[in-house]
């Protein structure tokens, strides 16, 4: 299968790169969604992070009455248990193994590689950052929920691995219940996640853009 399309920008494009957030975005966004964020993180120069977000493929959603979006995986059931194609979140996951790979291949080190999501994209990050064969810098999940709890095959070499979880109060579409229920889940696997709310919805905002570079820098500093 063909490696994904993405969007690249270099946190200081004529550094060295020696980091890299891989970064995917929302049901019916693309990778250009979270692209306009990165120099408000205000992260050291250091730290030469590429930041990498990939284009999801354009396929039928259920919820949407089956129109064609852009979606890591299809959405049967919009109901607190997020009735979800597992085996296409888990196809998602396995490209994004691809591009994890690919950061190796370019010199990354696999523990300065971090893995983001935002709603659908961080569904995918959890499976596929946790189950990827080789330790990673990280993980941050944005207003989403972990769909493949039940399911997924956790590489115990990841039991470690920093979490980040952020989650709007009011978010009408992925309710804070479900972020709260991922916090819990990882909690019982052992794992130590960090937890942010916010007076939002579906979204982000400044608190939580200045919230994740500071967590992105103390990943990478202890890294």
């Amino acid at each position: 299968m063909e490696i994904l399309p993405t969007l690249e920008k270099n946190y200081l494009p004529d550094r060295d790169v020696k980091a890299s957030v891989i970064w995917l975005h929302g049901l019916g966004a693309d990778g250009n969604d979270f692209a306009p964020i990165v120099p408000q993180l205000n992260l050291s120069l250091d730290f030469g992070v590429r930041f990498i977000f990939p284009h999801a493929p354009a396929i039928p959603v259920t919820i949407n009455s089956g129109y064609v979006m852009p979606a890591w995986y299809d959405i049967k059931q919009v109901d607190v248990d997020r009735h979800v194609d597992n085996e296409q979140l888990q196809e998602s996951a396995s490209r994004i193994h691809d591009l994890i790979d690919r950061e190796i291949e370019r010199g990354i080190q696999s523990t300065r590689i971090i893995v983001a999501g935002f709603s659908q994209g961080g569904a995918v990050s959890f499976e596929a950052a946790l189950s990827y064969e080789q330790p990673l810098a990280g993980i941050m999940a944005l207003s989403t929920y972990f769909a493949t709890v039940g399911t997924i095959k956790i590489n115990a070499i990841q039991q470690s691995i920093p979490i980040l979880i952020c989650h709007g109060e009011h978010d009408p579409v992925v309710s804070e219940a479900l972020g709260k229920r991922s916090r819990a889940s990882l909690e019982k696997l052992g794992f130590d996640p960090e937890y942010h709310s916010y007076p939002i919805e579906h979204s982000v905002c400044p608190q939580e853009i200045e919230d994740i570079g500071n967590w992105i820098s103390r990943v990478l500093k202890s890294g």
